[in-house]
C-alpha cells in the first residue's frame, strides 16, 4: 500500500484545505523547499501540526513536552552519548537509553547520515522520534545548561591557567563580525581575560533569560547584576582590576570611543548564539567610582507576536481587536517604561496586517522587526522626531500608523489629525491608568470634542511574573486575601470563597530557585462608548468615566491581576506589587 502524502494527511486532519495545499505546492516549487516548510511559511499550518502529520506518515513517534516524551532526565549520562555541540549543530536531543538503544528526538528523522553519525558517536542503535526544531532547541538549552556558574568558571580557569596560546577576537567572531558565543569560552587559552569573561557573562545572561546586564564599580566592591523577569539579581562579580578592561571590550564591540570616559556613550552589537541572532544595546555612563555599563539584550527569536499569548482576558481581547479593525480612529496604550507596551501593539499589528493595507510605524528604537510593515527609526539629532515623522507619513498613503510614544503637544496634535483624516493610529502614553490618558491629552492642548470623536479605545498594562509551573505550591488563602479578592476582583458571578485556592512560589533548579519563570501582561481595557464620549466632551471627569465603564462590565488592573491569581498563574504578592487600588 502506497504511503499517503503529507498534504493529504493534513487535509484528512482538517489542518489545511485543497486550495491551501495547491498554493503551498506552488510555493514549494518556486522556493525549492519541503512541503512542510512551505505550509509553515505560508502560515497554513504550525510546525507542531506538520511534525504530527509526519509522525503519522512515517510511523515514527512524536515527542513533545505535552506528551512527556520530550523530557530527558539528567543523571543518566545522556550527554556523553550526544555532546552539546553536536546536539546544537544538528538539532537533536537524546531522550533515554533502553536495551542498548538510544532514543533521540530529531526534526528530520529521514536524515540517514545523521542517524549513522549518532550511531557511531554513541556506539548504540538509534530509535528516532520526531519533534519541531523550536521545541528541541528549547530542551537543549535546559538539558545541557546545568546550574553551574559559567562566569565563576571563567574566573577560576584564568586564575589557574599558567600556559597556552593567547586568545584573540579571531577566536570568537563570525566571518560577518558577529560575536559568536557558540565557540569555546573555557578552554586552554591564556590571557585576554576580558574577552572570555564578557563572552561568559553574555552566555550566562542569555541562558537565564536576562533582559539587562548591569556592571558597575563602587568604592570597595564590584556589582554584576542580571535583570530577570523585571527583577535585578546579583551574580558572581569580576575582580575590580578587570572592570575597566571589560567595559573597554564592550566599547570595542559597540564601536565606541575607548578613550572617552567623561561622557555617556551609546552603541550596539550583534551576538550569534544557538542559531539565533541577539541584538545588544550598550549604554555607558560615568559615575564617581568609574564607568557604569548596562547592556540590553534583544532576543528577537523569543518575542512571540501572538495576541492569544499576551495575557488578555477574552472580553479585553475582543474589545482591543474590535478597535484595531476600525478603519480610522485612535487607540492609546498606557503604562510605565518596560511594561511591554511595544510588544502588545506589535502583536496587534501582526494580527490585523494584510497585503491590502499600508502599515507604517515610528519607533525609538525599532526593537521588533515585522515583515510587511514599514518601520522607521526616530533620529532626533537630525530632526526626525515623532511629530516630523508623522507629518511625512501622511504623504505616504498609510492605512494604519503606529506612533511609538506621544511625548508632546505637537505629536498629540498630529495623531489626532491623522485619526480624523481616515487613518487608524496606535500610540502609547506614560500614565498610571488607562483613563488618565484622556486628561493628559487635553493638557497637551487637544480639543476635548476632537478627542471624543477620534478615541476608540484606551488601555493600560503591567507585567507580572508567572509562577514556575514546576514548583508552585497551592495554599488556602487567608481571610484578608479572601476579603480583598471578593472586593476587588469584580467577578460576576463571584466564586465560592470557601473553595478558593491560590498559589505561591517555592523555587527549583528550573527557575534558578526564584519561584517565577517568565512574565505576562495584565490589562485594563476601556472601549469608548457614546456615553463616555459625552463625558469627555463636557468635563472629562475620570470618576464619571470609571462609573460608566464599570456599568458596562469593564474592570481595572487590580481586577485583571486577581483573575491571574485565581487561574494559578501568579502570586498575590507579585500581583499587588505592580498594581494599585483605584480610588473611588
Amino acid at each position: 500500500m502506497a504511503r499517503k502524502r503529507l498534504g493529504e494527511i493534513l487535509i484528512d486532519l482538517k489542518v489545511i484545505n485543497e486550495e491551501q495545499l495547491a498554493k503551498a505546492l506552488k510555493f514549494q516549487e518556486q522556493n525549492s523547499c519541503l512541503i512542510g516548510e512551505a505550509l509553515v511559511r505560508l502560515k497554513y499550518a504550525t510546525e507542531e501540526q506538520v511534525a504530527m502529520a509526519l509522525s503519522k506518515q512515517l510511523a515514527i513517534p512524536y515527542a513533545s513536552k505535552e506528551n512527556q516524551i520530550l523530557n530527558p532526565e539528567k543523571g543518566q549520562g545522556l550527554e556523553k552519548y550526544i555532546p552539546e555541540k553536536f546536539a546544537r549543530e544538528n538539532i537533536v536531543i537524546p531522550l533515554f537509553v533502553e536495551n542498548n538503544v538510544l532514543a533521540v528526538a530529531m526534526s528530520d528523522p529521514t536524515n540517514i547520515f545523521l542517524i549513522d553519525n549518532m550511531k557511531a558517536i554513541s556506539g548504540m542503535d538509534i530509535q528516532p522520534f520526531i519533534s519541531t526544531k523550536a521545541q528541541i532547541l528549547k530542551i537543549v538549552d535546559s538539558f545541557y545548561q546545568g546550574s553551574s556558574d559559567l562566569i565563576g568558571k571563567v574566573i577560576d580557569a584564568e586564575a589557574q591557567n599558567k600556559g597556552g596560546k593567547e586568545a584573540s577576537d579571531a577566536d570568537f567572531l563570525t566571518p560577518d563580525g558577529k560575536l559568536d558565543l557558540d565557540k569555546v569560552i573555557v578552554g586552554e587559552s591564556k590571557g585576554a581575560q576580558s574577552i572570555k569573561l564578557v563572552n561568559a557573562i553574555l552566555k550566562q545572561a542569555i541562558a537565564e533569560r536576562t533582559s539587562d546586564i548591569h556592571l558597575e564599580k563602587f568604592d570597595e566592591k564590584v556589582s554584576l547584576r542580571f535583570r530577570i523577569d523585571g527583577v535585578l539579581q546579583e551574580r558572581t562579580s569580576p575582580a575590580p582590576e578587570i572592570v575597566d578592561s571589560l567595559i573597554a571590550r564592550c566599547k570595542i564591540l559597540s564601536k565606541l570611543d575607548i578613550a572617552e570616559k567623561r561622557l555617556p556613550q551609546d552603541g550596539s552589537f550583534s551576538i550569534k548564539y544557538q542559531n539565533r541572532v541577539i541584538e545588544t544595546r550598550v549604554a555607558i555612563c560615568p559615575t564617581v567610582f568609574g564607568e557604569k555599563l548596562v547592556m540590553r539584550l534583544l532576543d528577537k527569536g523569543s518575542v512571540e507576536l501572538n495576541v492569544e499569548k499576551l495575557g488578555f482576558e477574552p472580553r479585553q481581547k475582543e474589545d482591543f481587536l474590535k478597535a484595531a479593525q476600525s478603519p480610522h480612529g485612535m487607540i492609546l496604550l498606557t503604562g510605565p517604561t518596560g511594561s511591554g507596551k511595544t510588544t502588545t501593539l506589535s502583536a496587534v499589528l501582526n494580527t490585523i496586517k494584510s497585503p491590502e493595507m499600508n502599515f507604517m510605524t515610528l519607533e525609538d528604537p525599532v526593537e521588533v522587526k515585522m515583515e510587511g510593515i514599514s518601520q522607521v527609526q526616530i533620529r532626533s539629532n537630525i530632526g526626525l522626531n515623532f511629530a516630523a515623522g508623522l507629518r511625512s507619513f501622511l504623504r505616504m498613503d498609510p492605512d494604519v500608523i503606529l506612533v511609538g510614544e506621544t511625548r508632546d503637544n505637537e505629536t498629540a496634535e498630529a495623531c489626532i489629525k491623522a485619526a480624523m483624516t481616515g487613518h487608524l493610529v496606535l500610540s502609547t502614553l506614560h500614565t498610571n491608568s488607562a483613563l488618565e490618558a484622556i486628561p493628559r491629552l487635553i493638557d497637551m492642548n487637544t480639543e476635548p470634542f476632537l478627542l471624543a470623536s477620534t478615541l476608540l479605545l484606551t488601555a493600560a498594562q503591567r507585567l507580572v511574573r508567572m509562577l514556575c509551573p514546576h514548583c508552585k505550591v497551592p495554599y488556602r488563602p487567608s481571610q484578608e486575601e479572601i476579603d480583598l479578592f471578593m472586593k476587588e476582583s469584580h467577578l460576576n458571578p463571584a466564586p465560592d470563597p470557601t473553595k478558593l485556592v491560590f498559589y505561591k512560589p517555592r523555587g527549583c533548579p528550573k527557575c534558578f530557585n526564584v519561584g517565577y519563570q517568565g512574565r505576562r501582561a495584565i490589562y485594563e481595557v476601556y472601549f469608548i462608548t457614546e456615553e463616555m464620549k459625552v463625558v469627555i466632551t463636557k468635563d472629562h471627569d475620570i470618576r464619571k468615566l470609571k462609573e460608566i465603564a464599570k456599568k458596562q462590565g469593564a474592570w481595572d488592573l487590580r481586577a485583571s491581576g486577581w483573575r491571574k491569581v485565581l487561574a494559578g498563574l501568579t502570586s498575590v504578592d507579585e500581583m499587588m506589587s505592580v498594581t494599585v487600588v483605584e480610588r473611588e
